[in-house]
């Protein structure tokens, strides 16, 4: 009984377990030809020896007599037990798997079971897929070389641990004899079933014919497409042969092929047989047996007959049939690869504007899947086995990204519209599809117990369904129908069967209609993927890649190249529970190859940006000021009337005369760069991010990854700082820059859905600190290393002069003046477009940067105090005995020095004033209202309130670049002077020590002829008005790290300048005299400058008419000019 043989069950389980057992056979394929995976055992030297004496006496290994060459495997008979295990177990399975087939095969012959592709389609498809899946087995099998090392040395050691060897050996080492000639033993074992096989093959003829036509037929056709015949565009798409529509054109080739080869006998005695095979011979030159496995289809054929009488004739059809491949059917596939993108393409436009039509016309999709999948896959196995012809370029297609992306659009399409398509099939299937079969079940006339049971379930399930299961979102599964129907084509199929199926076509045309409309309900996204499966991919690297490059070099192209990375997702499905150890290796490879197709697309849509970029910052350029210089004279002079200068060459081009076009025809760089982006943009709308593995990949992440590293480099690079010339971009240039470059990114958002401001803000961000996080210098670190070894060095050497009334640096008039204009580097927009550029954090880094130079020159004063230690405490002590006061200072060396390292620190604190007044202006500008916080928690301080919390303050409002009474940055950097061995009353000796070296050196300014007071400036030539701000701030710091009274202290100091600069009143016609006025000016602004001072304290020790004086007498010398 048909009932009892299970004939279905059989099948299904045998082809599954076929393809695991194939996969497992390549698996170890792969694992014995790879010299850094090959299994140890048989690199190692030692087993060298077993290894050949084992392939050489195979299979008649004595362990006993030869055990010299078995050396080896004794000592680690364990190890190799274990290793060769899963080995010997594999090839076990294959033996097994032979024995079920066989055994399955026989019994299908015995029942003498009818097959009909387009009657019994499945019973007939999953036969043929045995036969073509034992076949791929047995020739994988065949191409292990080392099959014979594994199984013997199993053996060996199985032998010498159990003292008998493994009891399956004797079979599988015979199956191994068998099969070294493998096409004879196939053809003997296959012959038996030649009526069967030959029955299976010929029903594919009309199907093949019809399948098979080249790109003219398929156009004059107008296949695939739903605009041919609006009347019927409503009416839902279905024939009676359903499930061989979207039937791969490769497997019925496969089938074929092999079939025709195993069973050759029908190619002499069926003219229809040889036809088909002739045809499926012309259709290409290689098969795929699995992953990147193939044979050459005509050259085993060939070398088969070759061996068999009888056969000239058929060896003389391959040799045309060669040679017609060669010759057209590269160019037939590059012709339907063409028919396809159009159609494709056309069907997806049509699709997405009514998606309701997914509905009716669901077979199309499907087909149009399955054609393009076989068209990629024949191209692939065909490129990297390219033979040597003259039209090379048909087994190149730079255009495989168009047909990749439409076919992910599609499956897109389609898992996005899930709930229509089920509405309307589970509609279909219960309104429609159950009455058909209800119908054609009573017109039977006859229908015995058990298939009337069958059919009468059908009919059941299929009325029990209801659109309301569809807006619940119920599950459905009708894989136990699908089931039983494959068992009712088995039943019905056998020879005698009460129900013939083949007496009732029509049955099995409406359930195999049925089958195709549960299958849109239950399990679209199998279908999606088994008809667009192209996993193979990941099997073929180098193609895969030579795809990608030649499609990426295409201008047309460009838009569709987001189709690589997103095919990698699908490469999750080509495993096989049999051979879980090449998924590790499937997943890295995957992920490998997705993220350098999305770091290509990534790199090319970034050069883009940044090229544009480029671009729009050179058009901004022509816009700063500087650049205007021409313009605005030429204007002024045109307002004169003065004649035109012909010195002056070619007129420049006013900004924007480069959008003037008398013709739009012709394309400028710019618009090439704007189209290009466009395109690699359009290829951004696939998918928003998609799953490879476990990993979720979200491609916009790889561009903004780009753009973020290139954009610091950029900007970097903007600052072109060069540390042998100290040359660097103005910083307002580098801002402006910045800006023109910021501007063009975010056109980028009215492209891709990408965070252009954050991007940015992460970059500047980056640029604020030190180094980025790739450790290169940022433009903090640059311009911090500028302004200190550049402006402030040269300043400290007064070559540069500090101007408080400009607010910058200027230069003096000298022969070795520095390369640069100091003022375009300091002044107040210059500073604050550094303040914009690095923010509060790198205006911290720059702060800290001086605040270090300020302590190397106190460590410096502190050895000057400590060497004049003696003669400065009797200074100090003989405060009101002008004559000892005197003798001691012709005693006291270094004032030059001091005055000079004070003068440096006064240099950096002044500059550090001016860069934190430009964050403040800047932060203002930003975040008005939490400035307005800050400022009122800073005017609350007073000089009762806690240490620390006014350090605390202070520091919060020092970083908002308000100026506080004490510096707290100079603070920490005096406190991180101190060492263990000093204690706090030292160190104020020596503060207090050194405010009277200071005071008792300032007369010596007046020797200096670069001391005088200029008006303009607003202090002198050797920066000796900076010594205002350093007297104030750094005892302030010092004494604030002691616990001690600031104004105690500055009053001291205050005592000491006075009678020190009181002294130069009485050098009447002196040296010293020269400049007296502007040193008395000096101390004014010491007094002026202090929080701590007051003029009240300055007139009980200095007399203001001295200042009103030498205020007259400074300003009386500058010539003011009016007009």
């Amino acid at each position: 009984m048909a009932y009892q043989q299970k004939l279905a069950e059989k099948l299904v389980i045998l082809n599954d377990r076929g393809n695991g057992v194939l996969i497992r056979m390549n698996y170890i394929k792969k694992i014995c030809s790879d010299p850094k995976r090959r299994p140890s055992f048989l690199t190692d030297k030692v087993m060298e020896p077993a290894v050949k004496y084992i392939n050489k006496k195979f299979p008649n290994v004595d362990i006993r007599g030869n055990s010299q060459h078995l050396t080896g495997i004794q000592r680690q008979k364990a190890e190799v037990m274990t290793n060769a295990t899963s080995y010997y177990e594999s090839f076990l399975d294959v033996m097994e798997f032979r024995d079920h087939v066989y055994e399955l095969l026989n019994t299908i012959d015995a029942c003498q079971c009818f097959f009909d592709i387009t009657i019994n389609f499945d019973f007939t498809k999953n036969y043929l897929d045995l036969i073509a899946t034992y076949s791929s087995v047995i020739i994988m099998l065949s191409r292990i070389d080392d099959k014979k090392a594994l199984v013997g040395m199993y053996n060996c050691a199985y032998e010498m641990s159990n003292g008998s060897g493994d009891p399956s050996f004797p079979r599988l080492s015979q199956m191994f004899i068998e099969y070294e000639q493998l096409w004879k033993k196939l053809t003997e074992d296959f012959g038996p079933h030649t009526r069967s096989v030959t029955a299976a093959l010929l029903s594919l003829q009309m199907l093949y014919l019809r399948r098979n036509l080249p790109a003219e037929q398929w156009r004059s056709a107008q296949l695939l497409s739903l605009l041919s015949a609006p009347a019927t565009l409503l009416d839902p798409a279905t024939c009676d042969t359903i499930a061989c529509e979207y039937l791969s054109m490769e497997v019925m080739e496969r089938w074929i092929i092999i079939g025709f080869l195993l069973c050759h006998s029908s190619l002499n005695s069926n003219q229809a047989c040889l036809e088909l095979w002739k045809m499926a011979l012309r259709s290409g030159l290689y098969l795929t047996l699995t992953r990147d496995e193939v044979f050459n289809i005509h050259k085993v054929s060939e070398e088969l007959f070759d061996s068999l009488k009888g056969y000239g004739k058929r060896i003389a059809d391959i040799k045309e049939c060669r040679e017609h491949a060669m010759v057209h059917s590269g160019a037939m596939h590059r012709e339907r690869r063409q028919f396809l993108r159009g159609a494709l393409n056309e069907l997806y436009k049509v699709l997405e504007d009514e998606p309701g039509l997914l509905g009716p016309k669901a077979l199309y999709v499907f087909m149009a899947l399955s054609f393009t999948r076989d068209e990629v896959l024949w191209l692939v196995r065909h490129s990297e086995n390219m033979p040597k012809i003259k039209t090379p370029e048909d087994y190149i297609d730079n255009q495989m990204a168009e047909l990749l992306f439409h076919m992910e659009k599609l499956k897109t399409l389609v898992t996005k519209h899930t709930y229509i398509l089920q509405r309307y099939h589970v509609q279909y299937l219960a309104q429609f599809d159950a009455l058909v079969l209800n119908d054609t079940i009573q017109n039977m006339y006859v229908c015995p117990e058990d298939e009337s049971v069958l059919t009468s379930s059908f009919v059941s399930t299929l009325s029990a369904l209801s659109i309301t299961q569809v807006e619940n979102k119920e599950e459905f599964d009708f894989r136990a129908l699908r089931l039983d129907w494959l068992r009712l084509q088995a039943y019905t199929s056998v020879n005698k069967a009460p129900l013939a199926l083949r007496e009732y076509p029509d049955l099995a045309r409406v359930v195999n209609v049925i089958q195709f409309h549960t299958k849109m309900v239950d399990s679209l996204k199998e279908m999606l993927q088994e008809n667009s499966d192209l996993s193979i991919l990941c099997f073929y690297p180098r193609v895969f890649e030579k795809m990608f490059l030649l499609s990426s070099e295409e201008l047309t192209m460009k838009r569709y190249l987001m189709a690589f990375p997103v095919l990698c997702s699908a490469f999750s499905f080509c495993g096989h529970p049999l051979c879980p150890e090449e998924m590790g290796a499937i997943e890295q490879r995957s992920w490998r190859t997705c993220v350098a197709f999305l770091e290509q697309i990534a790199k090319q849509m970034g050069s883009v940006v940044l090229e544009i970029c480029a671009e729009q910052r050179k058009l901004n350029d022509q816009l700063l000021p500087k650049n205007c210089a021409d313009t605005i004279s030429t204007a002024h002079n045109k307002k004169l009337r003065r004649p035109v200068s012909k010195k002056g060459g070619v007129q420049k081009e006013k900004p924007g005369a480069e959008s003037l076009r008398k013709n739009r025809a012709l394309s400028t760089n710019m618009d090439k760069m704007h189209l290009t982006l466009t395109e690699l943009c359009s290829s951004f709308s696939l998918c928003s991010d998609f799953i490879v593995f476990h990993h979720t990949v979200v491609p916009t992440e790889f561009l903004l990854s780009y753009l973020e590293t290139r954009l610091s480099e950029t900007f970097v690079k903007m600052v072109s700082y060069s540390a042998s010339t100290l040359e660097i971009a103005r910083p307002s240039d580098l801002l402006a820059a910045v800006k023109a470059y910021t501007d063009s990114l975010h056109t980028l958002s009215s492209y891709v859905n990408v965070d252009v401001t954050g991007l940015v803000k992460n970059i500047l961000l980056q640029q604020t600190q030190p180094l980025d996080s790739q450790g290169a210098l940022t433009i903090t670190g640059l311009y911090t290393n500028w302004y200190l070894e550049g402006l402030l060095r040269q300043a400290s050497a007064t070559l540069i002069a500090h101007c408080p009334a400009r607010h910058c640096f200027v230069n003096h008039v000298a022969e070795n003046e520095p390369s640069f204009k100091a003022e375009e580097y300091s002044d107040i927009t210059e500073l604050q477009a550094l303040a914009e550029l690095i923010g509060p954090y790198g205006m911290k880094f720059l702060g800290e940067n001086l605040m270090w130079h300020i302590t190397s020159q106190v460590s410096e004063l502190k050895k000057l105090v400590i060497e004049n230690m003696d003669i400065l405490v009797q200074m100090r002590n003989s405060f009101d005995k002008p004559e000892e006061m005197a003798n001691l200072k012709k005693r006291l060396p270094g004032g030059e020095s001091v005055l000079k390292r004070m003068t440096i620190i006064g240099v950096i604190l002044s500059f550090r004033a001016m860069a934190q007044d430009s964050l403040k202006d800047i932060l203002h500008k930003h975040c008005p209202y939490f400035m307005g916080p800050i400022e009122s928690l800073g005017n609350i301080i007073t000089p009762e309130t806690d240490i620390k919390t006014t350090l605390n303050v202070f520091e919060l409002a020092s970083a908002a670049g308000f100026t506080c009474d004490i510096d707290p940055a100079l603070v920490s950097a005096i406190a991180s002077m101190r060492t263990d061995n000093s204690s706090v009353d030292e160190e104020n000796k020596l503060s207090c020590l050194l405010l009277v070296y200071i005071a008792v050196s300032l007369p010596l300014l007046a020797l200096d002829p670069n001391s005088f007071y200029r008006r303009e400036h607003g202090g002198y030539n050797n920066n000796a008005h900076c010594l205002a701000v350093a007297v104030n701030q750094l005892p302030a710091a010092m004494f604030t790290v002691q616990n001690k009274n600031i104004e105690q202290h500055l009053k001291e100091f205050l005592l000491f300048a006075s009678s020190s600069l009181l002294q130069l009143g009485q050098d009447v016609g002196g040296v010293e005299c020269k400049n007296r006025d502007s040193i008395y000016l000096l101390l004014h602004m010491i007094v002026e400058q202090s929080p701590f001072l007051s003029q009240d304290m300055l007139e009980s020790c200095f007399p203001y008419v001295l200042l009103r004086n030498a205020y007259r007498e400074v300003y009386r010398s500058f010539i003011i000019t009016l007009g």
